[in-house]
């Protein structure tokens, strides 16, 4: 079932086109229905709803034909509809829940992760222990919810969804938890690696990188119709969702560059084993960069190094 999101996001680009084939800009749209012009660019952007005695107006407005008004009501109609993520309100943000919706609908995600691992390849144990770093006041409910939320996100996996992910080294080597944690994590990432829906290459540390490497991005695709490709980018307390030619070229080229440079999937997924291999080995040796430096300053007390 598609969801209330994307319909808002179908109404939102038949809106701009039919306001800029009518020749008028966002002001001009915007005084017709009493409001501000950032409420028409999130109109056209998807990021909001729309009332139908609204929609009237700029439907006469933009002269938009007879025969498209009322599949642009019915998707007005839908768009007001509650998501799937509406019951997760307390604990999952506006912007965030919208992209949960994107997630779920689209057919093809580009995901590009450089320093922890995607949020639909977490083991629960690794969920746990970002929570308990990132969140250490969060009651035990609040936990469990956003828990609940992270595993039911997983589904896509199961899904006819192309996903392809490019991981930074650096996210599969950062410790979250304990050795036993990672171990199981990486495990779990090379068994999804195996699936014939996913495409997973990881970014060594050695490989060839460029400047914007370091920006976490997730490209997502409808139908599997290039033109209706959405940019996911995300920061600490709001994220854009960026569906600008320029901007979607600009990130296919990123992606295309990393995609370049990592190994394929069959070595990326042999570099995974190996890693969990030497988590093993950390853990029966009980090392880690503080125990090393601490076994360099006393050399008395021997420990043997992880290789890496």
């Amino acid at each position: 079932m598609t969801t209330p999101t994307i319909q808002r996001r179908r109404l939102g680009n038949a809106l701009r086109r039919a306001r800029e084939e009518a020749g008028r800009t966002q002001d001009e749209a915007a005084e017709q229905i009493d409001a501000a012009s950032t409420k028409i660019s999130r109109l056209e952007l998807g990021q909001s709803g729309i009332k139908i005695t609204d929609l009237n107006v700029l439907l006469k407005y933009y002269k938009v034909d007879r025969s498209l008004c009322d599949g642009m009501r019915d998707l007005a109609r839908a768009g007001r509809q509650r998501g799937r993520w509406s019951g997760y309100r307390n604990v999952i943000p506006n912007w965030f829940r919208q992209y949960l919706d994107l997630e779920q609908d689209a057919s093809e995600l580009r995901w590009y992760q450089a320093e922890i691992v995607p949020g639909v390849l977490q083991t629960e144990a690794y969920i746990r222990s970002m929570l308990a770093t990132a969140r250490p006041r969060a009651t035990d409910d609040e936990v469990e919810r956003q828990v609940e939320v992270r595993l039911e996100r997983q589904s896509i996996l199961d899904n006819e969804v192309l996903l392809r992910f490019i991981i930074s080294e650096s996210a599969l080597r950062r410790n979250i938890g304990d050795p036993s944690i990672m171990r199981d994590q990486l495990a779990r990432i090379a068994e999804v690696a195996a699936q014939p829906n996913v495409e997973l290459q990881v970014l060594p540390f050695d490989a060839q990188t460029f400047g914007a490497a370091w920006i976490n991005f997730i490209m997502l695709r409808f139908d599997h119709d290039a033109s209706s490709d959405v940019v996911y980018v995300e920061d600490l307390i709001d994220a854009d969702y960026l569906d600008r030619p320029d901007a979607v070229r600009a990130y296919t080229g990123l992606w295309n560059r990393l995609q370049a440079a990592a190994p394929g999937p069959v070595e990326s997924r042999d570099l995974i084993l190996c890693m969990a291999d030497e988590t093993r080995i950390e853990r029966a040796h009980d090392t880690g960069p503080l125990r090393r430096g601490v076994a360099e300053k006393q050399p008395q007390r021997r420990q043997r190094r992880s290789m890496r």
